[in-house]
């Protein structure tokens, strides 16, 4: 089993580095888009800076995953990213605004049901 979890969390880090670099680099001005506005009042920040710090914080949690791999307070971390990001995913659905590989509405949809999965996976993978 630790060979399937070990591998779950090799995957997940490099999903988190990939998520993180796309939000810095090519993936930036879509992701803006997306911001729902409450976000951006609710904070106080601008929509860029959510997206910057979403990217930030998906590379500090990869790196987390990879260098302490057993420490279950790191999967926990992570589910709690996946949750924090879920109402952005919601609004991106409902207004139907496109993002980097999230063009349809369907897309958009399959991407909602895989949320409770990347919990469930940053959980049993970080055990």
């Amino acid at each position: 089993m630790e060979f399937w979890r070990a591998g779950a969390r090799g995957l997940l880090a490099v999903l988190l580095a990939a998520a993180g670099v796309s939000h810095l680099t090519w993936g930036r001005r879509g992701y803006r888009i997306v911001v729902p506005d409450w976000a951006a009042r609710t904070t106080g920040l601008s929509k860029d800076a959510i997206v910057v710090g979403s990217g930030v914080a998906e590379l500090l949690l990869a790196g987390a995953v990879a260098a302490i791999p057993r420490e279950r307070s790191v999967g926990w971390l992570v589910a709690g990213f996946f949750v924090v990001v879920f109402p952005g995913n919601v609004h991106q659905w409902r207004t139907g605004r496109s993002a980097p590989m999230l063009r349809t509405d369907r897309a958009r949809f399959v991407r909602l049901l895989l949320q409770p999965a990347l919990i469930a996976w940053a959980l049993w993978a970080n055990r």
